[in-house]
């Protein structure tokens, strides 16, 4: 035999009350797929960006170096010497593996968008196309993500999110004219190269010359 208490004697049903949810944790970052007129490039990403409160240009953002690097004439235009420069024995590596003797370490303050952050640089006596050289030392130790597709940097300054963009100025434009960096150039990855004699480079950027004589 069951007994069924009425609903007088029932226990009051306990409401929930409304709250606000607070989130503590890092903003996230959400990439999308660009339009495919702004990632079919072959662009680096150059920042503008201030060492010890000098505006430098042509920074060049690299995940292929190890270590961040800095030309000796930079070095010279920032009013520094040799004599500013920490010892050391490192031996940096090139493309052609050529490996070369750092002539000293310089430590700024690197001025990235509205982040400051203390930079080692490795001085080289050699020219390249950019002014300073980050590589992946400075992009984990600023956890930050560049993007050469999106152009653009987003770093992490505390747990907010801050989205630095490409310098596209002229100065960077020439610097940028090689031409596996120019604009309007397209990858030819994802081409099959299949019946391709040779890859030509031109004064507009690459084309495929096939076997036939026929270019693309």
């Amino acid at each position: 035999m069951v007994f069924v208490l009425p609903p007088e004697f029932y226990a009051p049903e306990r409401k929930e009350l409304p709250v606000a949810q607070l989130d503590f944790g890092p903003r996230p970052v959400i990439f999308e797929k660009p339009p495919e007129k702004n990632y079919k490039h072959l662009k680096a990403l150059y920042l503008k960006v201030y060492i010890n409160g000098h505006s430098v240009n042509k920074m060049l953002v690299d995940t292929g170096a190890a270590v961040n690097v800095m030309p000796y004439s930079v070095l010279r235009r920032l009013g520094r010497s040799t004599e500013d420069l920490i010892k050391t024995n490192v031996m940096l590596s090139d493309f052609n593996s050529q490996a070369s003797e750092a002539q000293g370490v310089l430590n700024v303050d690197l001025t990235v968008g509205s982040k400051t952050v203390p930079t080692s640089f490795f001085i080289v006596n050699s020219k390249s196309t950019y002014t300073v050289l980050l590589g992946r030392d400075w992009i984990h130790a600023n956890c930050c993500i560049p993007s050469t597709m999106h152009q653009c940097l987003i770093q992490w300054d505390g747990d907010e999110v801050e989205v630095v963009h490409a310098d596209d100025s002229i100065e960077i434009s020439l610097a940028a004219m090689s031409v596996w960096d120019a604009e309007d150039q397209e990858p030819i990855s994802r081409i099959s190269l299949e019946g391709c004699d040779r890859v030509e480079a031109t004064k507009n950027g690459v084309r495929l010359v096939l076997s036939t004589g026929l270019t693309e």
